[in-house]
């Protein structure tokens, strides 16, 4: 909020980022823009408070939502947490009762940037088009990169369904998650294919 004063000041275009987690997933469809928040946590409540605080300071700001993202460049998310572990042989457990949007971060990085240069501003919703589960995500992952997906099982046998899938009724500018997955395994070289060993920095 006090960068935020400082750029409306100054007359700064501002930039930032926030969560799918300021929406609880309840609604029982993907979220717009226009939907008002309910966070469930602490993590999306002071989201959702960053965010009006951000707007309120600089109603030229763009308030970017976006969701469980993954890189070719950091080791520590689910993709390569994930491959690194089938790729050693072991059994991987992901939760099946949460929908989510995963981002690949190229993307997402040239789509704000583009809606930086148009002069956008408010809220959008940028993840690559698509939804899916934890496991869903997972067994995607391991398909696409010809590792065993029967060796992904479910995390959360029972477990009450929620879905905070990023929709946008502000404009589709994100490329597919199948699309974004084949360049995330083309452009992390095989990172994630380590010797049996080595730790995760290896």
């Amino acid at each position: 909020a006090v960068l935020a004063a400082a750029c409306a000041g100054r007359g700064l275009p501002l930039l930032t980022f926030s969560s799918d987690l300021v929406f609880s997933g309840s609604l029982g469809r993907p979220y717009a823009e226009s939907d008002t928040v309910d966070p469930s946590g602490v993590y999306g409540r002071s989201k959702a408070q960053a965010e009006q605080r951000i707007l309120e300071a600089h109603s030229g700001a763009l308030v970017i939502r976006t969701s469980a993202f993954f890189g070719p460049w950091d080791i520590y998310n689910f993709a390569y947490s994930t491959l690194h572990g089938l790729a050693r042989g072991q059994r991987m457990k992901a939760p099946a009762a949460v929908a989510i949007s995963p981002t690949y971060v190229p993307d997402l990085a040239h789509a704000a940037l583009d809606l930086m240069i148009d002069g956008a501003s408010g809220i959008w919703h940028l993840a690559n088009r698509g939804q899916v589960s934890w496991h869903g995500f997972a067994v995607m992952l391991a398909e696409a990169a010809g590792l065993d997906a029967d060796a992904v099982n479910v995390a959360d046998h029972g477990a009450p369904a929620a879905m905070t899938v990023l929709a946008s009724e502000r404009g589709i500018i994100m490329p597919t998650l199948e699309h974004g997955i084949d360049r995330y395994l083309h452009d992390s070289q095989d990172r994630w294919r380590m010797v049996v060993g080595q730790g995760l920095g290896g």
